[in-house]
This record gives structure tokens, sequence and C-alpha cells, in this order.
């Protein structure tokens, strides 16, 4: 906008040959007002930005005209119909149930809508109703009870056999679903908080004896969607659709703190088929996503892959973990997916896929395209020793199979290892493919593009220049070099 106004002036001063010394201070001058309204413009415009990045700071300050809230199924309820509260100190678990069960009665009708409007709604773990839509008013928070009493124990995940910190029983969720069909959650930027504050300090004390619950989590569903809604602070991971089919989410932000937020993952697609999550914002104490399908000899058992999926237009954050990952709990198979347009920064790890002996199953037909990380440790990561077990049960004769996995359009600064593959005689990587990758250093040492135990191949020329476990291909597809060193190892994790 500067450079529009400034072009026309800079061409009448230089027709006029006056002198540059003059003419600039000249210039400045007499428009300060103008670039005194365009810093402040920008200012906001920023400020504004942030605000839609992470729905929140600037809507303390200014509030514009309350949105009117869509009808999106034949009947629609307020949440204030069944006498709930939003003071932030009212418990309203009565009201989610009562709203529900009117719901329940609706299925012919195609189904009912629960609208939560302003205020802040305090509730204990409650169940959703196929064909339902809950629908949050912006500035409506559903905040999750922090008493773990208030919890419901449930039986654990029969492909983990195992709850996923204790053995027993675990912590249900804060909004939970099961065998359902048709269900929306979606709203105007609304957020679902489970103050899980509470939950980590007494994690890391070691005070809880169950595992902890996710903040939301659907099992054995179809048709699921989530759209225009914040997820924040969970006590556990945050999304966690467990096998189930057909799940979109969408336009979701996904918040817990950078540190000591712990297991806070992001979305965690568990033995779910055709799923698209896309244009998203996560930032959290762990995997911002974790694709999975099971954990040991019981994700075996299970036998219920994570497949067809496709992760698209995210800005990711994990100073934990990693932006994606595959596994570590993969036992029953991961295939076919996506993940393109993708802005990794600040983080530990961009993208990862981590299994062990004993996993069993498979992580194949994997493609990574348009990645871009920015302050990032290690770019790509494979990862084949990741030895954590439910119990002295699994077999360590059941390894994974790993291949069909290509990288194109890699791009970033700030990299310190742009990719350390680390196969092993056990588990090699097979079929690995990179093309068109350019990341900026940030170490400048010899070993910086690591290989162990990987075959694939280099199409055209990279940045950095890669290991020699790979073929080297030109941009035609020609062959230039056949490597004959795939089982040599450069793995150094001392930097």
């Amino acid at each position: 906008m500067v450079e529009t106004i400034a072009s026309p002036l800079a061409s009448r001063f230089n027709y006029q040959r006056l002198d540059l010394k003059r003419c600039v201070p000249a210039f400045l001058s007499s428009h300060k007002i103008l670039f005194t309204l365009l810093w402040i413009a920008a200012f906001a415009s920023v400020f504004l930005w942030q605000r839609n990045a992470v729905r929140g700071g600037f809507a303390a300050f200014w509030h514009g005209p309350v949105r009117p809230i869509p009808k999106l199924r034949p009947v629609a309820f307020n949440l204030t119909d069944f006498g709930a509260v939003g003071d932030g100190v009212t418990l309203n678990t009565e009201a989610f149930e009562r709203a529900v069960s009117a719901i329940s009665k609706l299925a012919r009708r195609g189904g009912g809508q629960l609208n939560v409007p302003p205020g802040k709604w305090l509730t204990a773990p409650f169940n959703l109703t196929s064909h339902m839509t809950l629908f949050l008013a912006e500035d409506a928070v559903i905040l999750g009870i922090q008493d773990e009493n208030y919890w419901p124990l449930m039986p654990p995940l029969p492909s983990y056999g195992y709850g996923r910190e204790h053995p027993g029983p675990r912590y249900g969720s804060l909004i939970h679903g099961q065998n359902l069909r048709d269900i929306v959650i979606t709203g105007h930027n609304g957020t679902i908080d489970g103050q899980g504050q509470t939950w980590w300090k007494k994690y890391r004390q070691k005070l809880l004896n169950h595992t902890r619950g996710p903040l939301v989590q659907i099992m054995w569903s179809s048709d699921i969607v989530f759209m225009n809604i914040t997820l924040r602070n969970s006590p556990f991971w945050t999304l966690h659709p467990y096998d189930c089919k057909n799940v979109t989410i969408r336009n979701v932000t996904i918040l817990a703190p950078i540190f000591e937020a712990p297991n806070t993952d992001g979305i965690d697609p568990d033995s779910c088929e055709d799923m698209v999550i896309e244009d998203c914002y996560i930032s959290v104490g762990d995997d911002a996503i974790a694709i999975k399908s099971g954990w040991d000899q019981y994700g075996i058992a299970y036998g219920r892959p994570s497949t067809n999926i496709l992760i698209r237009n995210l800005v990711v954050r994990s100073m934990v973990s990693a932006g994606i990952s595959i596994g570590s709990e993969m036992s029953g198979g991961v295939s076919s997916v996506t993940v393109e347009n993708l802005l990794v920064w600040s983080s530990r790890r961009a993208v990862r896929i981590k299994t062990a002996p004993g996993r069993g199953a498979y992580v194949r037909n994997i493609t990574y395209r348009n990645l871009t990380f920015d302050d990032v440790r290690v770019g790509i990561v494979i990862k084949t020793d990741y030895n954590e077990h439910p119990d002295e049960g699994y077999d360590p004769k059941a390894v994974p199979t790993l291949q069909d996995i290509s990288f194109s359009g890699i791009h970033g600064q700030g990299v310190r290892v742009p990719v350390r593959i680390h196969g092993s005689e056990e588990i090699p990587v097979r079929n690995v493919t990179f093309q068109d990758m350019s990341v900026g250093l940030t170490y400048k040492k010899k070993h910086i593009f690591q290989c162990a135990f990987v075959q694939g191949r280099v199409i055209g020329t990279i940045f950095p220049a890669p290991c020699e476990n790979l073929d080297r291909y030109d941009e035609q597809g020609k062959l230039v070099k056949l490597s004959v060193s795939q089982n040599i190892t450069d793995i150094d994790y001392d930097f």
C-alpha cells in the first residue's frame, strides 16, 4: 500500500529534478500522519490475524454484533432450555444429558441441534447421540470439570489391551460417543476446554491410578464432522476418532501449552478409514497429529488399519514431539496417507514415522508433498526402535514393513538435521523417494542427511546432498548412479 502511494510521488519528484537528500525528508515530513495511520492499520491487521489463528485474545477488547446461530437440523434446542447456567461454576451435566436425550428421539425427523450460547458451561463428561449437531456460539466455552471423580471409568481400548498409562480401566472423554452415525460438532469458533492443568500436574506427580481421558472421543461411528471450533487444554489426547469411517475435521484450532502438557496430542486418527483433516491450526504438548491403529499383539489381533487419510493445509507446532506422526502404535497397519501443504514451525520434529519390533503390520503408500519447515530441529524422521510395549506378551519377531514412502516439494529454513531415516537389519525401509527438496540449514556438519538400512531413490538435485544409500536419477527419470551401500549407517544423535 505504501509503494502504491509512493510511486507517483517519486515520479513527480524526478520530473521536477529535485535533489534526493531534500526530497526524502520533505516527503516523510509532509506525510507523517499518513505513515502513522498506515502503521496502525498494519499493526491492527497482525493483531486480527493472531485472533483468527488462536481464536482468542482480541475478542476480550472488542465484540462485534452477536452472530445468529443457523438452524442446521429440523429441530433446534438451546442449552438453557434444559436449565443450564453459563457462569463457569454451576455444573450443567444434567442439562446436557437431558438435551441429548431429547435429540435422541428425533432420529426419524432428521435429528436435532443443541445450541450452546455465549457463556462458560461447566460439565462432567456426557455422551452424544446419532443425528445430532452440537453448535457452539462465539464466546461459548464448554468447561470440563477438573475433579476426576466425576469422570467415568471405561474398559481399555480393545486394540491396546491395556490402559495407555496404567493397566485396567481408563477415564472416559469429556465428550463421548459410541456406535453413532451423523454427528456434527461445529459453531462460530466456540471452545471446548478440558481444563487439563490439574490432570497434567497429577500425572507428573504420579497421583492418578488410571489412564487420563481424551477431550473428545468418538468410537465405532461414521459420518462425523468437526468444523469451526476450538479445542484446548485436554487432559490427554485431544480429538480421538477410534475405529470410525467418513470423518471430516475442518477449520479446527487445537491448543495446549507446548511444554508441561504431557501427551496432549492434537488429533489421533486410530484405526480410521476415509478421513480428511484440513485448514487447521494445532499447537500442543505432543504430536499435532498422530495416526495410530493399535498396540502390539492387541492391535494385531484387532486388525483394523488406518487408511485413506488426507491431511492438508495445516499449520502445526510441537516442541516436544512432531508435527505429523505415524505410530508408534500402528499394529493394525497404516496405508494410503497423503500429507500436503503443511507448515511446521518452531518444533522438535516436522514429520515422523515411528515403530518397533513387536508392532507387526505395515506402513505403506505414504505421500508427503509441499512441506515447509521453519525452525525445526529434525525435518523428516523414520525410527524403527521405538520400544514402548503394553506388557511382556508382545512378539519381538512381529516386525513391521515400511515401504513406498515419497517426499516432494520439501522446503524450509533453520533446520538442524533435514533427514534421519533409521532403519535396521530386521526393519529396513524400502522404496523411499525424494524429489524437489531444498532446506536451509543451521548446523554445518557433514552427516546431516542421515540414513541406515534404507533403499530408495533421489530424482533430480536436492539440498542438502542425500546419503549414499539412495539411487540417483536425473529429472527425466534416467538412472545416474546406483547405490551399492543401502545398509550402511551414518545416524548421529549427538546433534
